[in-house]
């Protein structure tokens, strides 16, 4: 593998190698709705041709990486293929992949289970109850899925919730909490600390391990919260579901 073929540039989309066994394509080197899209139509393109001795396909929120068995693979004729197929067209305007789903999902947007909606909304420059109108009323993207096992990078919110993450960490956020900032939305699938803020609670579970297909949510899929009361909330926390429900897009 010659050193000259490691780089491809500082275009977009550009292609480069992660370590002797990966190669990682960008669209893009800030969120946008245009590089997910890219990202998303690559990595079902590519699934869908199965291509052999890859072991991984996976997308982040602007690329798509590749996991390839490097003893019997010739990387540059891969990387060669690669290049070729992201050549072929613009990725930014293919259909998102088919079989995506539209989730609705019960969320509690205020007192004790939304802990800092009013501060997000200040920062944001809107009321709380505006603040609900606008993540509650938005299709969101599942833009990937990372961090924590099946817990999704939801998006994109409006220009003005392009707010900073906090200063110090909160403890603790459980499983199910919606939490906001820098224009996107994540639901932890496991208790953990986190630096954004968070903003309602849901009862469903992003990871069930117990389920043939662990992680609820695919990258590609829409999600849409609906806001109930906490008596709905607690009858829900028995439901690994949480009382979310899905329907195929056509």
């Amino acid at each position: 593998m010659g050193q000259a073929s490691r780089h491809s540039g500082a275009g977009i989309p550009r292609i480069d190698w992660l370590g002797l066994d990966g190669l990682l394509v960008r669209f893009g080197d800030a969120l946008s709705e245009p590089a997910n899209r890219a990202a998303l139509a690559l990595r079902h393109a590519i699934l869908r041709e199965d291509w052999p001795g890859v072991e991984e396909v996976t997308g982040a929120l602007v690329s798509t990486y590749l996991r390839f068995d490097a003893l019997h693979v010739d990387a540059d004729a891969l990387r060669a293929r690669l290049e070729d197929l992201v050549a072929s067209r613009d990725w930014s305007g293919e259909p998102l992949p088919g079989g995506r789903r539209i989730w609705r999902v019960p969320a509690v947007f205020g007192g004790d289970l939304s802990p800092q909606l009013a501060e997000a909304a200040a920062l944001a420059g809107v009321s709380p109850e505006q603040a609900v109108s606008e993540i509650a009323g938005k299709r969101l993207r599942v833009q990937t899925i990372g961090f924590a096992p099946g817990q999704p990078y939801l998006g994109e919110l409006p220009a003005h919730w392009d707010i900073p993450r906090q200063t110090e960490l909160t403890p603790r956020a459980e499983v199910g909490a919606l939490v906001v900032a820098i224009r996107q939305l994540t639901l932890f699938s496991t208790a953990a600390p986190t630096g954004w803020r968070q903003v309602a609670r849901t009862a469903l579970r992003p990871f069930q391990p117990d389920r043939a297909e662990p992680f609820v949510l695919r990258p590609g899929d829409e999600v849409v919260f609906e806001p109930v009361d906490r008596e709905v909330f607690e009858r829900l926390q028995g439901d690994p579901q949480g009382g979310a429900v899905a329907e195929v897009l056509p």
